[in-house]
């Protein structure tokens, strides 16, 4: 377990963060500490990390980030010449997760603490037992064939169809254990034998390689589907149904929700024509009032809505900051969680909701205040 993420003594907190230098993530971050009137966070790089020359000061509060969009780092993860590439997940997570390890180690050996917990990261970054824990703290999340570190590997795309068969899911999303932002994701439709329909921005180069493309296309030929699949199953794949989605203006609709120290803070509508809402993928943010609305209509309560997301972030509860994708069924009245994202905090502009706490500050300036109020209760505790 990590210690409370505060300086001695409650100390106003020194921060560091372990990033890409130059990357937007660290960049927000620093402008958010530098705002709340103290020094810009110490940048510890990755690919340090990766190398083993990371070093922590005594008394730093540690933000581990993104280890994304840096080509050396992505070489050092997963040893691919294309952070495009879809392949090689499975060696990124036990590089990531022991370079977490690593880190976690070395900030305790100086005196420093992590607002990261290392097995945290280890479930957030593994769909099958991040899905797990979800169910077996009863929070809501669409029925898996694959969730739990017991459940049999996934080993080609005829175990797919029989998972599919068996649990009876004509549709299910079929998704690298490891993957993020829609990376090697496809959305599969099944009617009977050969009829097959699957929904993915997977493409394949002439050479063989898989890469994510910003197009999503649709694939009917099952040859085609089986062959991609066959392809990705070395990596570790998470199957769950296909849950059919609430709509907003004639789009599905799903919702990003981020969890700061236990609280909801701030919340985006993501809305799309395909089956991924992810924004780099064509998805749109929708209007928050409008789902609120529509929450209400059904006879619903916002505010159980957000506690759900609150229940979820529970799960996870000596690491700072998650997001969490929350999944509304058709009519706004049921809901599912569909992940929790351990680095799903760049949601840029976006101030906190009302009653939050985090009004007026963007995700990055909800944390750092949250560190700080922790450092000051912290303080009032220890003085006489």
């Amino acid at each position: 377990m990590s210690p409370s993420p505060s300086s001695p003594a409650g100390q106003v907190p020194r921060f560091a963060v372990v990033g890409v230098p130059g990357n937007r993530r660290v960049t927000f971050f620093q402008d958010a500490v530098r705002a709340a009137g103290l020094p810009a966070p110490r940048l510890v790089p990755w690919q340090d990390v990766l190398r083993g020359d990371a070093a922590f000061l005594p008394g730093e509060t540690v933000r581990i980030d993104s280890p994304g969009e840096d080509a050396e780092v992505e070489r050092l993860l997963r040893e691919v010449d294309d952070p495009a590439r879809v392949e090689g997940t499975a060696l990124w997570y036990a590089r990531f997760t022991s370079a977490v390890r690593v880190a976690a180690r070395a900030a305790a050996a100086s005196g420093a603490v992590l607002l990261d917990d290392p097995g945290d990261v280890a479930v957030l970054f593994d769909k099958r037992l991040c899905h797990a824990v979800l169910d077996g703290a009863d929070v809501p999340v669409p029925a898996s064939s694959t969730s739990g570190a017991a459940a049999p590997e996934v080993r080609d795309w005829a175990d797919v169809r029989a998972r599919m068969m068996a649990h009876r899911m004509p549709r299910a999303f079929v998704k690298l254990a490891h993957g993020s932002s829609a990376s090697g994701v496809l959305a599969v439709e099944t009617a009977g034998p050969g009829r097959v329909r699957a929904t993915t921005s997977v493409e394949r180069d002439p050479s063989g390689r898989l890469f994510n493309s910003l197009r999503v296309r649709h694939c009917t030929s099952e040859r085609e589907v089986g062959a991609l699949v066959d392809a990705l199953a070395p990596d570790g794949l998470h199957i769950e149904r296909w849950l059919p989605k609430a709509a907003l203006g004639g789009r599905v609709a799903d919702l990003r929700v981020v969890v700061v120290a236990g609280r909801a803070t701030h919340a985006v509508v993501r809305t799309s024509r395909s089956p991924m809402t992810n924004l780099h993928l064509g998805g749109e943010r929708g209007s928050l009032d409008e789902a609120r609305a529509a929450v209400r209509a059904a006879g619903g309560s916002w505010a159980e809505v957000l506690g759900l997301c609150e229940r979820a972030a529970a799960c996870f509860p000596d690491t700072l900051c998650v997001g969490v994708d929350l999944l509304p069924a058709t009519g706004w009245r049921r809901f599912a969680v569909g992940e929790v994202n351990a680095f799903g905090d760049l949601l840029p502009r976006l101030t906190g909701l009302p009653g939050s706490g985090a009004e007026g500050l963007d995700t990055y300036a909800a944390q750092v205040a949250a560190v700080l109020n922790r450092a000051r209760n912290d303080h009032e505790t220890a003085t006489p």
